[in-house]
């Protein structure tokens, strides 16, 4: 017990984590009568009201978004079933991934021709997608969360003086009150991501899982530890810049389920333009402040530094998935339409597209060499390269790769 308060002591010390000549006692609620500190025992709050936001998520998926998905006439059924078959039910527990290596051995145990297995293969992955009607809701669901919490956001902030001069999150630190809005809006936006955490193992699995999964932990550590140290202003700025451009991403994504694809690519357009407007304008004023004025203002401290060094990786993020939303936009143009799941695509989207292309390359080379020279062989032969040529153009159009990456 006593490593164990040594260690603690040693980490929560305040000559990393406060300015000079302040201890804990200093910000400690009710320290100062002119001043409400930010109480740590609040960070308990953020996990029974994440309880709320999935009792809420759940009623309003049940009862009014998958309705309307249905009355949209989005698909609720599930592809049939794949035969059951013992040693590849197996071998696809070990691995999803089917590659040419592991067909020759699955067709001498089983006595299945390679393209049975392929066929087989492709029904098993696809039995275990969820159908468009679970995506849509999903997304419709961030989608009006993303739109609350940006208002929300925008109305809390409305009358603050740091929402229109950022050096105002340094005036006065550590010493700034914590107003109820200010207070419910962290909560809330706390047991956003507490949920997101928990209900990520039975949403639609997504190729950036476990990115996905650090990126939630990531952002409550930081959200914690700026409320520990009393750094909300500028933590409130940052959860309302982030809030903004998703709101356009999750609406392209559930247009594209509802095959409206024209407004698809209106909403991701904006997207675009919101996105570069608030992470690569907005978002660099208050790194500026942070970086530039707040020296200025502050004695620096190493928490400080901490926070403001992943701030600008966070920067460096942004740019790199501008750089990534910028060639879908570009690729977008080039073939008429917004092709794949934008942003984060399914698990298995783009290895499904991309694994049935090398397949069926692997079948075209096997039927070239066994009909080489005959015309139906090689008539065979053509058609499955074409099907090799759509599934990588598929794979090129998805923009599930790269707009994965467009995460908070």
């Amino acid at each position: 017990m006593e490593i164990i308060n040594k260690l603690s002591g040693a980490f929560w010390s305040t000559q990393i984590w406060l300015p000079p000549n302040t201890t804990w006692a200093d910000i400690a609620p009710g320290s100062r009568p002119d001043v409400v500190h930010a109480n740590y025992k609040d960070l308990i709050w953020p996990i029974p009201l994440a309880a709320v936001v999935m009792l809420v998520r759940y009623t309003l998926e049940r009862f009014w978004i998958s309705p309307i998905g249905k009355s949209l006439g989005i698909r609720s059924s599930r592809p049939k079933k794949a035969a059951n078959v013992p040693i590849l039910e197996t071998a696809y527990a070990k691995s999803t991934r089917l590659d040419n290596k592991r067909l020759a051995p699955l067709s001498k145990q089983t006595d299945m021709s390679e393209r049975q297995i392929e066929r087989w293969w492709r029904l098993r992955r696809a039995q275990d997608k969820p159908s468009t009607l679970v995506k849509f809701c999903e997304n419709t669901w961030r989608c009006i969360y993303y739109l609350y919490s940006f208002i929300f956001g925008v109305i809390v902030l409305w009358d603050k003086p740091w929402f229109w001069d950022v050096k105002s999150c340094w005036y006065g630190y550590p010493h700034q009150s914590i107003s109820n809005d200010i207070w419910w809006y962290y909560m809330i936006s706390m047991s956003f991501y507490w949920s997101l955490t928990g209900t990520q193992f039975f949403d639609v699995k997504r190729k950036d899982f476990w990115q996905m999964f650090i990126h939630h932990m990531v952002t409550l550590l930081l959200m914690s530890l700026s409320w520990v140290c009393n750094l909300h202003r500028v933590g409130s700025l940052v959860l309302v810049v982030h809030d903004c451009a998703d709101i356009f991403l999750e609406a392209a994504k559930l247009t594209k389920y509802a095959k409206y694809q024209k407004l698809c690519d209106a909403i991701f357009a904006i997207f675009t333009v919101v996105w570069i407007v608030t992470r690569l304008g907005f978002y660099p004023r208050i790194i500026y402040s942070s970086s530039v004025e707040a020296p200025r203002i502050l004695p620096m401290f190493p928490a400080y530094y901490i926070f403001n060094s992943l701030l600008l990786m966070l920067l460096v993020l942004h740019v790199i998935w501008t750089y990534m939303i910028l060639k879908i936009v570009v690729d977008s143009l080039q073939k008429g339409l917004m092709s794949g799941d934008i942003r984060s695509s399914d698990s298995e989207d783009l290895t499904d597209s991309s694994e049935n292309a090398r397949l069926a390359n692997g079948s075209a080379r096997s039927k070239a060499k066994s009909n080489s020279g005959g015309g139906a062989g090689g008539a065979e032969t053509t058609a499955i390269q074409r099907k090799s040529l759509n599934a990588n153009n598929h794979t090129t159009e998805s923009g599930g790769g790269a707009a994965s990456a467009a995460s908070q």
